[in-house]
């Protein structure tokens, strides 16, 4: 599996993980995940260190995803989205029309405040095009945040029931597309953008009006 690699230097690499992937096992102990299938891959080239993730995606999810070439820098990168030092922006296509051109979302998950920013970038004739900027990283944040304000991902079928919405996806629309975060390392800004996934292209180009 041709996993493309958006950033690569002697102690990180990031990954645009695909949609429908694990980044590691559940419980239910998968074989395939992203972290395997880079790991093989790693093996196959005769390279010895191991890459480790900094972070979570959900399996729906496509996007950036951040691995340590080692332990010890993974721990670096972790205490970075643990102090809240990672800039991330995903895009949505969120189902009917969003009244404001911008906002902030602030509904506690499980008890734990949860914060989501959101600029709407088009509307389209059923679903708004938008950037997201999640403050806080609990599980499935961004998800939760735009059911509970009535505009769930479109594709969603864990947080909303499908026939409730007559704009159908073959999957989750929410991709993560940029991060900016200082190099544990260098110490310098790094910013990373991957291009908008095959499919939500190709879904933007059949619902063009």
């Amino acid at each position: 599996m041709n996993i493309p690699i958006a950033y690569e230097d002697n102690w990180l690499l990031v990954a645009d993980k695909p949609s429908g992937l694990l980044v590691i096992p559940t419980p239910r102990h998968e074989q395939r995940t992203l972290t395997s299938i880079l790991n093989e891959d790693l093996e196959k080239g005769g390279l010895t260190y191991r890459l480790h993730p900094c972070h979570r995606l959900d399996r729906e999810t496509s996007g950036l995803i951040i691995y340590a070439k080692g332990k010890s820098v993974q721990k670096k990168m972790m205490d970075e989205f643990k102090h809240k030092k990672v800039k991330k922006t995903y895009i949505a296509f969120l189902q009917g029309i969003l009244s404001r051109n911008e906002g902030q979302i602030n509904n506690p998950i499980e008890g734990l405040s949860a914060i989501t920013k959101y600029k709407v970038m088009q509307r389209r004739k059923d679903f708004t095009v938008a950037k997201i900027m999640p403050l806080t990283g609990r599980t499935n944040q961004i998800r939760i945040h735009f059911k509970n304000i009535g505009h769930p991902v479109v594709g969603e079928t864990k947080y909303a029931f499908r026939r409730d919405f007559k704009l159908k996806a073959k999957r989750l629309c929410l991709q993560a597309k940029e991060l900016e975060f200082l190099h544990p390392v260098t110490c310098k800004r790094i910013n990373i953008t991957s291009k908008l996934d095959g499919y939500l292209k190709g879904f933007l180009d059949t619902h063009n009006h």
